[in-house]
């Protein structure tokens, strides 16, 4: 969405000061474990921009608070495997050849918005070292989060989803559905369904001070139930699930560990 866009469907300019009575309204806390997923648009117009909407966080979170956002950057992928877009089938083997390693410090995020950009770039951001699905945190458990990501099986438990899980955060969807909702992926590790499959992708990486093309296996990931899963948690938990608006955005606060419980019984009750 275009900014004149943006602008046209805002009723006010947001700010630093009424995005912070907002997340305070829908149930954000001074100490929290928070992974936000968002979409900047959603909010409306923002004075200040993505970098004000994380000024907004951090200040209801506190100095004991820990923001969590997503980082990723499924590009560094096989480019066979490319759908949105793709690229012919003759330039594969150069992008394979020529794509730069992942560089926790360079590398752009994709397809995830935004604020997570901006974020990854702010003084005191630490990212964790997964080339596709990096995590960025600043805060308390900063370091305890980003540490140690697997680079095989990267939603599982030695992930930062499953440390948020440790430390009983929460999740907070900014004008984003479940479909963003990458603890979901969480439940997929710990589940027991008949279609669950394993699959090997690969990514540029730096192996010893050389480039080099890494395969690596993981779950194969399925989303097109997790619109339903969180429908039925949010039926389910009922109260325990706080829904608002921040900015113009609806948004949703979840307690991860609740979330992740449900959707692993969800996944062996229904997927086949």
């Amino acid at each position: 969405m275009s900014e004149k866009e943006v602008i046209k469907k805002s009723n006010k300019p947001q700010t630093i000061e009424n995005l912070a009575r907002d997340l305070k309204k829908i149930g954000v806390k001074k100490g929290m474990v928070l992974l936000v997923h968002s979409s900047l648009s959603s909010i409306g117009w923002v004075s200040g921009g993505a970098a004000a909407v994380i000024l907004a966080l951090e200040k209801v979170l506190g100095e004991k608070g820990t923001l969590v956002m997503p980082a990723h950057s499924g590009d560094l992928s096989d480019p066979s495997r490319w759908e949105n877009p793709p690229v012919p089938g003759d330039w594969c083997d150069t992008i394979r050849e020529t794509m730069p390693a992942f560089d926790p410090d360079l590398t752009p995020t994709r397809g995830v918005g935004t604020i997570p950009e901006v974020f990854r770039k702010q003084r005191g951001v630490l990212r964790s070292n997964h080339p596709q699905v990096s995590f960025t945190a600043r805060g308390k458990f900063a370091e305890y989060i980003t540490r140690d990501h697997s680079l095989e099986y990267a939603f599982g438990e030695k992930s930062p989803l499953a440390k948020i899980y440790k430390l009983d955060g929460y999740v907070l969807l900014i004008g984003v559905g479940q479909i963003n909702n990458t603890s979901i992926h969480l439940a997929e590790y710990r589940a027991d369904y008949p279609s669950k499959k394993e699959e090997v992708s690969g990514t540029p990486l730096m192996v010893s001070g050389k480039r080099k093309w890494v395969d690596i296996r993981d779950i194969k990931p399925i989303t097109d139930d997790f619109e339903k899963i969180g429908s039925d948690f949010i039926k389910d938990k009922g109260s325990g699930v706080r829904i608002n608006h921040i900015g113009q955005a609806k948004s949703q606060l979840l307690r991860q560990k609740e979330l992740v419980d449900f959707a692993v019984d969800w996944m062996e009750i229904n997927r086949r």
